[in-house]
């Protein structure tokens, strides 16, 4: 196979191959992170907006984004402010770094994109975004989330490559604590959660954030309601009836009520309109000789 590769004169980015070639990120988490390592330096676009931009539905956006952090090229936190709001601030790496290098990379100003030929320059991790998934509101708290922290420390404990801290482990909770929830049991959560790590994870809490939200199980089924208990009819019949919409009598004796006739019925009009609606009744009977088609 032969190549012909032209060096673009303007509006090119450094991309290291083994992005291109990541052996665990989807087309859609390469294309996003492409994407947002192209961007001119200073500009500040959100994650969702760049997935709009390049054609990433909201579902492969999910995905991939939960693969970016798991592989360590995005890292995010959330802060609250001053005034009582929360906010996320997050990193867009070339590089996959640990949550410490993450943490001292925005510390630090970012290098410049393009250094000189032949001049050393330190490892380019990318740039830090300021609130770029907008202000949010504080997270809720689960009410199993005391639960979901003591299954999450179960799970992984004895897994070298999923050690968390100890703000990892109530960071996550919430995510166990809603698997609970819907009925996930620990041998469940563990299978999921431990089944076909890489050898080396580089962010425990990504990884395993990443496989709480694609994993999750579906909400448990609504519980059928019980039946309503048996009740005498109140209409003197003798049967018993299980009431749908609260009546007290079976349908035969509210419809004698209703057909009833009074005492003052001095025209003898209501026995007239029970013999018709009896005569139709009879003639629509499927053994009545002036039924249709007999």
């Amino acid at each position: 196979m032969l190549r012909h590769v032209s060096a673009p004169a303007h509006s090119s980015t450094q991309v290291p191959n083994e992005i291109i070639r990541h052996p665990r990120l989807s087309a859609e988490a390469v294309r996003l992170l492409l994407w947002q390592l192209a961007l001119p330096p200073g500009v500040d676009v959100p994650l969702s907006e760049t997935a709009k931009r390049a054609g990433i539905k909201k579902t492969a956006f999910t995905r991939a984004k939960g693969e970016l952090i798991a592989e360590g090229y995005v890292h995010e936190w959330k802060r609250q402010g001053v005034a009582g709001r929360w906010a996320t601030r997050q990193l867009i790496s070339n590089t996959p770094l640990t949550a410490e290098e993450a943490a001292a990379a925005i510390d630090r100003p970012p290098t410049a994109p393009e250094p000189a030929v032949g001049e050393p320059t330190p490892r380019t991790v990318g740039r830090p975004q300021e609130n770029t998934e907008g202000n949010t509101s504080p997270p809720p708290h689960h009410p199993l989330a005391e639960r979901g922290a003591q299954a999450l420390a179960l799970v992984t404990r004895g897994e070298r490559r999923l050690r968390l801290s100890s703000r990892d482990v109530r960071t996550l909770a919430p995510l166990v604590a809603e698997w609970l929830q819907r009925g996930a049991s620990l041998r469940e959560l563990r299978d999921e959660l431990t089944s076909g790590l890489p050898d080396q994870v580089r962010s425990a809490r990504g990884l395993l954030r990443n496989r709480l939200l694609r994993k999750m199980p579906d909400p448990a089924p609504e519980p059928t309601p019980p039946p309503s208990p048996l009740r005498a009819c109140a209409g003197g019949c003798g049967r018993m009836i299980r009431p749908a919409a609260g009546e007290s009598q079976c349908r035969d004796c509210r419809y004698e009520l209703a057909t009833a006739v009074p005492h003052d019925d001095a025209s003898g009009a209501v026995a007239a309109t029970r013999r018709g609606v009896a005569a139709i009744r009879e003639a629509l009977s499927p053994l009545s000789p002036c039924a249709p088609g007999l």
